[in-house]
């Protein structure tokens, strides 16, 4: 068990207090730091910063790369390894300017937290994620139970992901004030909504099929109607616990209060999956999943643009980049038939592929700029 110091928790309040105040991190990323320096403390038996040398950045990597993951038994991926030395390669050039440290620390003595070009790239390298089909979802929409209020919830949860492409803790904040029904739209207002980078912006309904937009519509009609719910009440609220005949916890019905976390979004979704018999896609793949379906789609350069605009992108790049990646036997199926459906057409008018082009010629553009 390691043996923690007085003094290294008080260093590291003060540094979580800099990243929050002076840097504008989030929680999330406060608890990432928080574990990284705890798997280093983990590593060193609890010895107080101040001691700190390079040694023991060489062994605490050594360590890293043999360590494996609690939950899945298997070795730390490069990604996990990358971004845990960069907390404390962060962490220890943040204390070797302050008094008390920088006699102990110097400021290269933080460089050995680096792993080698090789591993970094192997830890940048952009894979394959899941994504589910949108047949797949209308699967898990049909087969999903709705007799009691929070199995109804669970699918309108579902459902509402599919046609907003929201990340889950948005889902997890949002209030019935946030959605638009006659104007088909929903706010993802950064005051009230948890979003990324606290940004604000607004996402018209996305049309997807198999029910969904009737599933959210219903489930809202029942909150306001039924429950008397109004704006500043949670659109999906968290499960109201209570006792069963033989004394144990179960739900009872719903809580006037909302999620504080992302984790039963998640659960909920893993439950859904498991028992439509499919492979479990987190409420972040649908992302993926609905800017695959736009670039199915005949889209013109603005309704491309106003597809990115939804999921929250300021730039149509940022949405191809990071979610428009094609499956590898797609991939394979559009090279071998460019020379049939492309022979004697100028490839560079296709709708996808110009917007992609301005998309790089701003970037270009900036970068040159910057």
């Amino acid at each position: 068990m390691t043996k923690h110091s007085a003094a290294n928790e008080r260093i590291k309040r003060e540094y979580f207090g800099y990243l929050v105040q002076a840097r504008g991190r989030d929680e999330a990323t406060i608890d990432g730091v928080a574990k990284s320096l705890a798997r280093f403390e983990e590593s060193t038996r609890g010895k107080d910063f101040k001691r700190f040398h390079r040694e023991q950045a060489v062994a605490f990597k050594t360590r890293l790369g043999e360590a494996v993951n609690g939950r899945t038994g298997e070795r730390l991926s490069k990604a996990t390894i990358l971004s845990t030395l960069r907390d404390l390669k962060a962490f220890f050039f943040w204390l070797a300017h302050l008094p008390g440290f920088k006699s102990h620390i110097r400021y290269d003595d933080c460089d050995y937290f680096s792993l080698s070009d090789k591993d970094v790239a192997i830890a940048r390298a952009t894979r394959d994620k899941p994504v589910p089909t949108l047949e797949q979802v209308h699967r898990v929409l049909s087969t999903m139970p709705a007799a009691t209020v929070l199995e109804r919830r669970d699918r309108a949860l579902i459902a509402f992901t599919a046609i907003t492409g929201a990340r889950a803790n948005a889902l997890a904040s949002f209030r019935l004030g946030h959605v638009d029904l006659e104007a088909g739209k929903v706010v993802h207002d950064a005051r009230t909504v948890r979003t990324k980078f606290a940004k604000t912006f607004l996402t018209y309904f996305m049309s997807v099929g198999g029910g969904a937009l009737e599933i959210v519509q219903d489930w809202i009609g029942e909150l306001t109607r039924e429950h008397l719910w109004g704006p500043a009440d949670p659109l999906f609220p968290a499960t109201e616990m209570g006792l069963d005949e033989n004394g144990g916890f179960i739900g009872k019905g719903l809580s006037r209060q909302g999620w504080g976390t992302s984790n039963p979004v998640r659960d909920i979704f893993k439950r859904a999956f498991e028992a439509a018999g499919l492979p479990y896609y987190n409420p972040h793949s649908f992302r993926a999943m609905l800017v695959r379906h736009a670039m199915s789609l005949d889209l013109s350069q603005q309704q491309m643009k106003a597809w990115s605009q939804n999921l929250g992108h300021a730039d149509v790049l940022t949405t191809f980049t990071s979610y428009g990646t094609i499956p590898a036997h797609l991939q394979g199926e559009l090279i071998r038939s460019v020379g049939e459906v492309q022979t004697g057409d100028d490839w560079t008018k296709d709708a996808d592929v110009q917007a992609m082009l301005k998309a790089l010629a701003a970037k270009a553009q900036r970068s040159r700029r910057g």
